[in-house]
């Protein structure tokens, strides 16, 4: 009895060991083949493909503006200047000043891409493998922030110079001192510089998420053997 029993033990032993193998055999080969390295570079080229194809669009006439995902909206201290100006039969004003904001980071966008190409050449995945198999947008993620900082800082004199170029400045000049001079309203003066330039940061990371997340779900997206080699391990 005793024998038989170890002979069933061995049996399944063996089958499983069996199992085992033509695991291993059915991987593709490129799983043992790549490395970090590779990896990487699939990251990478992932990246540069949410710049090549979805940041592009916002440097587009209307690219934040009718864009959902990216619009950008007043900011809080700026919403009560909206609605007094609206109220006063001014609303054509209150939307110019809505649209010219987003006209500046459109302009600034085209301006400043080659920043967001440089920054994803210049970008170490110490964790590759972690980041592969991570969320939909963990690429741009980690792009985020190990970017965002020095981004800013070349980002935000490419803002204020489109705010001049598209004649926001001006217009929101216009809309403050108008509003400024209506009775019982508290003057505001807000540094919208600072704030566009935040807000297309946001939107060029959001488009770039796009693109990774369509890479990551969409095998017909991964256009390249690197990226139909990299990605097909987090699949």
């Amino acid at each position: 009895m005793l024998k038989r029993l170890l002979l069933i033990i061995v049996i399944i032993q063996l089958s499983s060991c069996a199992e085992l193998q033509q695991v291993v055999e059915s991987l593709p080969e490129e799983a043992g083949a790549l490395t970090n390295t590779d990896i990487a570079s699939g990251l990478r080229q992932a990246l540069d493909f949410g710049i090549e194809k979805q940041v592009s669009k916002l440097t587009q006439k209307d690219g934040f503006y009718k864009n959902d995902l990216v619009k950008i909206l007043l900011p809080k201290e700026l919403q009560k200047v909206d609605k007094t100006l609206r109220d006063i039969g001014l609303s054509s004003l209150a939307d110019e000043g809505l649209k010219v904001l987003n006209r500046a980071a459109e302009d600034a966008v085209k301006e400043a891409t080659p920043i967001f190409v440089d920054a994803v050449k210049g970008i170490t995945f110490n964790d590759a493998k972690n980041i592969l198999l991570g969320n939909d947008d963990a690429a741009t993620q980690y792009l985020k922030n190990g970017t965002q900082a020095a981004l800013y800082n070349k980002f935000n004199p490419v803002i204020k110079n489109s705010f001049s170029k598209v004649g926001a400045d001006q217009i929101w000049e216009n809309m403050i001192t108008k509003y400024n001079a209506v009775p019982f309203t508290k003057d505001v003066n807000p540094d919208l510089t600072d704030y566009v330039t935040n807000e297309a940061l946001g939107g060029v990371y959001t488009m770039i998420a796009v693109e990774e997340k369509e890479i990551r779900n969409n095998v017909s997206s991964r256009t390249t053997t690197l990226l139909q080699k990299v990605f097909k391990l987090q699949d």
